[in-house]
């Protein structure tokens, strides 16, 4: 007999997230009740293209919830449901509701041809203080426009595009709708308006018609429907909530909600995220590959900058070299190293450039390989070059004057149960690092939206007062603060400006090279 019972009203986050699919149930204290998570699936037809297939995406979530469901003895408690997922990646629907297509992968560079054409339509500066988001492939504009022009007949069928975490939104309740911090990660909408942009969306012959309507995250989308109800397991009373954007939620969860504290989220991809009041449009920003957004909190906003392959690179190196270690044991490995990983270093940009640079040719980098590197040198070269890439992004963004002055840093995600990159990291920032002891803070953000849109939450205020996380805190290690400083300052800021050509060549052959 299942013993996770509980007369509290229950909630549930669901996580659709660039390597897992998760579906966690909560109490109204952030307690987990239950969980069950799948290997989100993507599709890798050809270099540098990768996709998801929608009706994959929603066997996978409703097979996770069904699975979480099981767990408890109580599923009548369950109040309601939100979704958080990646940005940029939207599913094409026609007027029944079925996709006409496939969903591009918020990664994907297909789609650097249809950047190129938005830039000789749009300025840079302008677009950026229009939307908060600087010209680049991954977003869902682009992607609207390489369907367009590479599969018309699907795209003349497509009624409507909707974010990831709208369609599974839309498939609950049958009610399409899309939250500002999703709507603001598309390259289509007006971040002052808050509003589709209409300017934009004229000038390349899209209709506003083809986006949801809008809403605030947590807003009561309305009941599951009954057929869904039933397969999953879930009470007919169960509310569909509007979610949002993963970092974002995330940032909801450990109240990073207003000016003053920076989040750190660590997944596949990482984000530094600093709350503020209002958009900021110094053209400057955007030329940094920084990003401005709508927080999933009431009338706030964000600032972000990505490192887009963090959790991406240490996966990639325990897929290639760890055959024979788990987690653990290359951390292990990794500790015996001493800082600095006998003079390696790792730039992290397997796919895209980070803040402040705005290159849309990435690629990585080990420098300082001798014979004594081993496999744990390797790997503790990649946790420190995740750090100290961070405090460049961290750096570059305290040279705007109107970014608001970091008093606290909250680190969510996966990769904090990664102690010695937290230590790392603390040190090489020489900051301590308060972490949020729960490792689905996303699905919790999620789950906190479904208590707003429910009634179990009054406001924000009041769920952040009911929210019961433990909290550590990782401080640096001083007498390793300078050593980490010299390799910051001569080394590892040094490395992009020294490969950058070098990869435009490598770039140039590759795309020459007989198969």
């Amino acid at each position: 007999m299942n013993t996770k019972t509980s007369s509290d009203p229950l909630l549930i986050g669901i996580d659709v997230g660039t390597t897992n699919i998760k579906a966690l149930i909560f109490d109204p204290r952030g307690r987990e009740i239950a969980r069950a998570q799948a290997k989100t699936p993507t599709h890798y037809p050809q270099p540098e293209w990768a996709y998801y297939k929608p009706d994959e995406l929603w066997k996978t979530v409703s097979n996770v919830l069904k699975d979480t469901v099981a767990q408890i003895d109580n599923p009548a408690n369950i109040a309601g449901i939100a979704t958080a997922s990646i940005g940029e990646t939207g599913v094409p629907i026609d007027r029944s509701g079925n996709p006409t297509g496939h969903a591009i992968a918020w990664f994907d560079q297909r789609t650097r041809p249809q950047c190129e054409q938005l830039q000789k339509i749009f300025d840079r500066d302008e677009l950026f203080s229009l939307t908060g988001l600087p010209l680049q492939p991954i977003s869902s504009l682009c992607k609207i426009l390489w369907i367009r022009e590479h599969q018309p007949e699907a795209f003349a069928r497509t009624a409507t595009w909707l974010n990831t975490a709208d369609y599974i939104a839309f498939r609950l309740s049958g009610i399409p709708a899309t939250d500002y911090s999703l709507a603001s990660r598309t390259l289509a909408f007006d971040l002052h308006r808050r509003q589709w942009a209409n300017d934009i969306l004229s000038e390349v012959r899209v209709s506003s018609n083809l986006f949801a309507p809008l809403c605030n995250a947590g807003t009561d989308l309305g009941i599951i429907l009954p057929d869904i109800a039933r397969e999953i397991g879930l009470p007919l009373h169960t509310r569909i909530c509007a979610g949002g954007h993963d970092h974002i939620c995330g940032a909801l969860a450990v109240g990073v909600t207003e000016p003053g504290t920076m989040l750190n989220s660590l997944g596949t991809a990482e984000a530094m995220c600093l709350p503020i009041s209002q958009p900021l449009t110094d053209p400057q920003i955007g030329r940094q590959n920084f990003t401005i957004g709508a927080h999933v909190a009431p009338d706030q906003y964000y600032f972000l900058g990505g490192l887009f392959t963090s959790g991406a690179s240490i996966e990639w190196f325990r897929s290639l070299f760890g055959e024979d270690a788990d987690y653990n044991t290359l951390i292990s490995e990794a500790s015996e190293s001493p800082p600095g990983s006998l003079g390696v270093g790792f730039l992290p940009q397997l796919r895209f450039t980070n803040p402040p640079h705005a290159e849309a040719i990435a690629r990585g980098t080990f420098i300082g390989l001798t014979p004594d590197a081993n496999r744990g040198t390797l790997f503790r070269a990649i946790l420190e070059g995740l750090s100290l890439e961070m405090r460049h992004i961290i750096d570059a963004s305290k040279s705007h004057p109107d970014v608001p002055e970091t008093k606290n840093i909250v680190a969510i995600g996966g990769g904090i149960r990664n102690q010695l990159l937290m230590q790392i990291k603390a040190t090489v920032l020489n900051q301590p690092i308060t972490l949020a002891e729960m490792d689905e803070a996303t699905a919790l953000g999620a789950a906190v939206l479904a208590g707003l849109g429910t009634g179990v939450y009054a406001d924000i205020t009041d769920a952040l007062h009911t929210l019961d996380i433990p909290l550590q805190t990782i401080h640096p290690i001083p007498e390793q603060v300078v050593h980490y400083n010299r390799i910051y300052n001569r080394v590892h800021k040094q490395i992009y400006p020294a490969v950058q050509d070098l990869h435009h060549q490598i770039d140039q052959i590759q795309m020459t090279t007989v198969r």
